[in-house]
């Protein structure tokens, strides 16, 4: 890198820095204002019930067996809901019998049926039994009111046990929190049969275990005579529930009777029946496996953290690499988010620190994205007045082929100049719009050959263009270029010249006869942007630039419209006839430099014999009288204006 580029390259870096340290912590405060949203909080919790769900797990063994209210035991006891207490009765005296340690029903008893049937369930519960009870919140505008649903006194006097079967549920109606009720149905249930050691987790997270129907379920009727349609000791030591569980899980936009979406609904459209959602509950509780949600602290940390990994992902500058390391990080909070959840029974939500990933990263490519259409525009108003379209556009496509600031290269360089144009502006001189009409309409046609050839305008100097080609795209055919472009330069000024000749007769004028001379050199240069801070110009220099400028003021002493530099020639003798002239010393050197020209109708014998006249003539052998000038004017007209130069030449050092 050159050292004039370094100040400019440190000012951009400042500058990006500067960008991500504003888009850092305007993120940090955006997440902070958006974490307070009712619908951040449930986005978090949708991740849980993702990230909580997605290596499937099962229920803990040794957990509850179920006894469902389905449709096979309404269809076989053929009885009108609510079936008589007497039937629960017998279940639970049938339950007892099988072994079963606890009996939960999930079934509310509040008010008195027949004396028959409530005797019958007050003399079959005992203190194995849990009731279910319920307890709603009622809002209305006059006032707020809590109304709690407990079984008949009789029952909790013959020893059963109550506990309140209401489930939370979040904004987006899904269950995923251990109720707040010390005395909740499921918190009985493991109080009552011994498992509990623990202070009662409220609030916290709920681990589901699999869709509806994943806890070993029996009907109904099953239960009432397990000797002879269930498998031995099946409810022995177990804790059994009972309650109304479908048996096809309702479909969630159906809803369903004690029926709740649960973290797998996100998986499986359905729903999980209340019975089930109580048995989850015991299993938290009773192996501790509620999860807590990560506190603020935690979660400031690991957006924070997120934020930081991020501004050090784009620190330098983003690309294809950032959207790989994007998502092994988006991955990686997915991870970590999960081994929280499975070893350490803790919750910290990928959303924020995804979100501050995605805010920061993403932000700083849509900045580096911006600044680079802004640097293509930058490019394409610099160059259009100077290149070709096709040129600009390729460029602004990939920037990288352009170093601006000043670059060695090996240029092909045009001059080219209107012969005795002065003269012409002298008889204009009152007429100015004449003038400049009769420039530009030189300049357009000329401006266009060059430009089509590929080559690159630096600049006009009055009449006069400078051109040069392999910069600032590669061209590796740049000499043949440049010549191509000369040769077409001299077309072009010959259409104008009849053009200008039609329209002179039409005036009953004389017409304006332009005439060109071309200097082209190849040779190492430096290209790039020079000038000023505030104005510049991308242009080329150096010893091979003052050549090709010197050739095109030679080229009217040696008759010819196209003179070349050896380098030139070297590289374009392929394609053209290139002879060489003379060998001069242009100012600014001291070892003569060969030049040559292009020609066409000439054949093997007449470049022979030229090259034959141009020895002589560096040897001094050369003389006026000689046949040769005339023989060779014959043999390639293209050089006789040339021949006729050297004649006089040669004859005006005679006379001295």
């Amino acid at each position: 890198m050159r050292m004039r580029d370094k100040p400019r390259q440190a000012r951009q870096i400042r500058s990006h820095h500067l960008r991500l340290l504003v888009l850092s912590l305007t993120t940090l405060i955006a997440i902070s204002l958006l974490s307070r949203l009712p619908a951040w909080s449930l986005l978090a919790l949708r991740s849980f019930d993702y990230l909580s769900t997605v290596d499937d797990p099962r229920p803990p063994p040794g957990g509850p067996v179920i006894v469902a209210i389905d449709e096979p035991s309404l269809a076989d006891i053929n009885a009108q809901w609510p079936w008589p207490r007497s039937l629960h009765a017998q279940l639970v005296t049938q339950l007892r019998a099988a072994g079963a340690r606890v009996i939960g029903l999930d079934i509310i008893l509040a008010e008195p049926s027949t004396p028959e049937n409530d005797n019958a369930i007050t003399n079959a519960v005992g203190p194995d039994v849990v009731l279910a009870g319920d307890e709603t919140l009622i809002e209305t505008p006059q006032a707020t009111q809590l109304i709690r649903v407990t079984p008949l006194q009789q029952l909790t006097e013959a020893g059963a046990k109550t506990g309140i079967a209401s489930v939370d549920l979040s904004g987006d109606g899904t269950f995923r929190r251990i109720p707040a009720y010390e005395d909740g149905f499921a918190a009985t249930l493991a109080k009552a049969s011994g498992t509990i050691s623990a202070t009662l987790p409220a609030g916290q997270l709920i681990q589901s275990f699999g869709p509806a129907r994943s806890y070993p379920t029996v009907s109904y009727y099953q239960a009432i005579d397990p000797a002879h349609l269930l498998p031995p000791d099946y409810f022995k030591g177990r804790v059994v529930l009972v309650g109304l569980s479908l048996q096809n899980a309702p479909v969630i936009d159906k809803g369903g009777v004690d029926a709740f979406a649960t973290p797998y609904t996100v998986h499986t459209g359905t729903l999980t029946s209340g019975v089930e959602i109580q048995a989850t509950i015991y299993d938290n509780i009773r192996r501790g496996l509620s999860i807590e949600e990560a506190r603020l602290p935690v979660v400031a940390a690991c957006i924070l953290t997120s934020v930081l990994l991020a501004a050090a992902t784009v620190w330098r500058s983003t690309g294809w690499l950032t959207i790989v390391t994007s998502a092994a990080a988006l991955l990686a909070f997915a991870a970590i988010s999960f081994a929280g959840i499975r070893l350490a029974h803790i919750f910290v939500s990928p959303l924020g620190p995804t979100v501050a990933y995605i805010s920061v990263v993403f932000g700083q490519a849509a900045f580096d994205y911006a600044e680079e259409r802004r640097n293509k525009r930058q490019i394409i108003r610099a160059f259009a007045q100077y290149i070709s379209p096709d040129l600009v556009r390729r460029l602004s496509q990939d920037p990288s082929q352009l170093k601006l600031g000043g670059e060695r290269r090996t240029l092909s360089v045009l001059f080219s100049d209107v012969r005795g144009f002065t003269t012409i502006a002298e008889t204009l001189k009152d007429d100015p719009e004449q003038l400049t009409g009769l420039i530009n309409r030189l300049l357009t046609p000329l401006s266009e050959v060059v430009m089509d050839h590929g080559g690159t305008i630096d600049k006009y100097m009055g009449d006069c263009i400078m051109a040069f080609w392999n910069a600032p795209l590669d061209d590796p055919d740049h000499a043949l270029h440049a010549v191509k472009a000369s040769l077409a330069m001299q077309s072009a000024i010959s259409t104008l010249n009849r053009e200008l000749e039609r329209e002179a007769t039409q005036r009953g004028g004389r017409p304006h006869v332009l005439k060109m001379g071309v200097g082209i050199n190849t040779g190492e240069c430096i290209v790039g942007n020079m000038g000023s801070t505030r104005r510049f110009d991308y242009s080329c220099l150096g010893d091979s630039v003052n050549l090709a400028s010197r050739l095109e003021g030679a080229s009217k002493n040696y008759g010819v419209a196209l003179l070349l530099g050896e380098e030139t020639a070297r590289l374009v003798a392929g394609t053209y006839t290139v002879v060489e002239l003379d060998r001069i010393i242009v100012k600014g050197r001291t070892v003569p430099s060969p030049v040559y020209t292009v020609v066409y109708d000439a054949d093997a014998e007449a470049l022979a014999a030229h090259r034959a006249f141009t020895q002589a003539k560096y040897a001094g052998t050369l003389a006026p009288s000689d046949p040769a000038f005339d023989r060779l004017a014959a043999d390639i007209p293209e050089l006789a204006g040339y021949y006729a130069i050297m004649r006089d030449a040669l004859a005006g050092s005679s006379e001295e």
